[in-house]
């Protein structure tokens, strides 16, 4: 039979993605939001030390533990269902948030804060699937939401200063209620439902085992990133991973399972999810010491900093269109591995920064990784979701995104480790004798500034000196440890992915209603596809 091309997207489609876009800003947002207002949301409601921890994490951990199940569900119930749901729950939570009067109770609004994000992330990346069904035009509308994910991230600190110079502390959160409004009056005239017919209950324990696996895994990495070996955190990677296995096994047995096991073995999905790990790695696990140097190295204001760490976006929003381009005429692993290699550039730029460098030296090398990991993701991205079949596009979005947050912990693990290391070797040396406190001064760059703020201004100066040249040397070879992270991810595109966007690319589903994975309705561009 001839084959015929997919049909392409029209004025609605794109409508459609542009306000799909608008939860997906701010659920990404919603991880960096809080960082200015922890401390007024500390005066108000007077949290413990843990407590102020689990505000700021429990967010990110429920979304991470929720995307494989909320995947799955949306595959099942619909995926424009979904995205009502998950935005009429982060919207409600959002309000909850926004006037809660303990630390408790915003410990649990920032889960169902998750909870709503869950729902709404993999829906908004597997409805590109079924929307543009043209490769062309999908991997244009792919690249729209990569940056838009990289850019919630960079733009929640901006947001967050710029409110709380005016309002108070809650108006973090209510700023994401005219979006999820607008969502929930748009989404259902110009969104067609889509969802696969199932046979069967849906797989309350696999779900259960994905959360299980995930929370500890995530919560144990960032914990031992944070405070070094500790049993509980250890005992949760190890009981993490064993309930992974249980949960990979009950996949392989079950009738209808969450994830498709083969799916993550063919190299047009499986390679990608790598890739995108990979680059996550080095974004998360390098944010942390770019915000520390502006701020605690060159002594800039939260806000300030936060401005100026926007410069690297800049980089992005050239880079992705244009991998995006130069995909469409060579094969998308030499575009990957360029825009891995580039990033490489970029770390390496980095380990040549010092306390007294120019400001445009560090920013210029953030531009560079920072371009070059938005390009590799978006083609990452664009080549999984188009060799997922549409009727599992929902749990593949959802285990690409799962592999992005793991790829995160992991980064600010092992970066992390790497730049405290050499931070407390070099301040061993390097610290004068008799500073009081001097555990604390070795530990961290943070502990050095506290402990200065109460010593002789003489030796207050040699102490922060000698932090924040100890500290600018630990970030230069976490820099130098993401770039080796990026050569290596760099070749595994070139060697592993060429040509598999084109020999392993599923076929699309038939556009009369009949078999799985089709749309409830007619293709999107039919009027009476909002009538699901």
């Amino acid at each position: 039979m001839e084959n015929t091309p997919n049909p392409r997207a029209g004025r609605r489609e794109w409508t459609a993605l542009g306000v799909l876009m608008l939860p997906l800003l701010l659920v990404s947002m919603d991880v960096s939001v809080l960082y200015f207002a922890i401390p007024y949301i500390s005066q108000d409601l007077e949290p413990t030390a843990t407590q102020q921890l689990w505000i700021l994490d429990m967010y990110g951990f429920v979304l991470a533990g929720l995307l494989i199940t909320m995947g799955a569900l949306g595959d099942r119930i619909g995926r424009r269902t979904l995205v009502l749901v998950g935005a009429s729950v982060f919207g409600a939570a959002s309000i909850a948030a926004a006037y809660a009067h303990s630390a408790e109770l915003l410990i649990a609004v920032r889960a169902l804060l998750g909870l709503g994000g869950a729902a709404l992330m993999p829906s908004t990346l597997a409805l590109i699937r079924n929307l543009f069904r043209d490769e062309k035009q999908r991997g244009k509308a792919v690249t729209v939401w990569t940056a838009v994910m990289a850019a919630g991230i960079s733009l929640g600190p901006v947001v967050s200063g710029l409110l709380l110079e005016h309002f108070w502390w809650g108006s973090v959160f209510l700023i994401n209620l005219p979006a999820m409004v607008l969502l929930l009056a748009l989404v259902p005239f110009l969104v067609p439902e889509f969802k696969t017919p199932q046979q069967g209950r849906f797989d309350l324990l696999s779900a259960a085992l994905s959360l299980a696996a995930l929370l500890p895994v995530i919560y144990g990495i960032k914990e031992l990133a944070q405070h070094g070996y500790e049993p509980l955190p250890a005992l949760g990677v190890t009981s993490g991973l064993a309930l992974g296995c249980a949960f990979v096994r009950r996949q392989r047995r079950v009738a209808n399972p969450m994830i498709d096991l083969g799916l993550l073995g063919r190299r047009a999905f499986g390679g990608p999810m790598v890739a995108n790990l990979l680059a996550m790695f080095a974004t998360v696990g390098m944010a942390v010491f770019l915000t520390q140097y502006l701020q605690s190295v060159l002594g800039m204001g939260p806000f300030e900093a936060a401005l100026w760490s926007m410069l690297p976006a800049a980089g992005m929003t050239v880079t992705a269109p244009t991998a995006a381009a130069f995909a469409q005429r060579v094969d998308r692993a030499y575009v990957m591995g360029g825009g891995f290699l580039l990033a490489a550039c970029g770390f390496l730029w980095l380990t040549q920064v010092h306390t007294d460098t120019a400001l445009w030296v560090p920013l210029t090398a953030a531009s560079l990784y920072a371009g070059g990991l938005v390009a590799a993701m978006t083609l990452a991205n664009e080549l999984a979701l188009g060799a997922a079949p549409p009727e599992r596009a929902g749990s593949a979005a959802a285990v690409l995104e799962s592999g992005q947050e793991l790829g995160g912990a992991l980064g600010m693990a092992i970066l992390g480790s790497i730049g405290s290391a050499v931070y407390s070797r070099d301040m061993a040396d390097a610290l004068p004798a008799g500073v009081p406190q001097a555990d604390a001064v070795r530990e961290t760059l943070g502990g050095a500034t506290t402990v200065a703020a109460h010593l002789p201004a003489a030796t207050a100066e040699s102490v922060l000196t000698a932090a924040r040249d100890a500290f600018t040397h630990g970030m230069g070879f976490a820099a130098l440890g993401a770039a080796t992270v990026m050569a290596a991810a760099g070749v595994f595109s070139l060697v592993l992915l060429r040509g598999a966007g084109t020999t392993e690319s599923p076929s699309e589903p038939p556009t009369d209603g009949a078999g799985p994975g089709t749309s409830v309705d007619q293709p999107p561009r039919h009027v009476g596809a909002s009538r699901a």
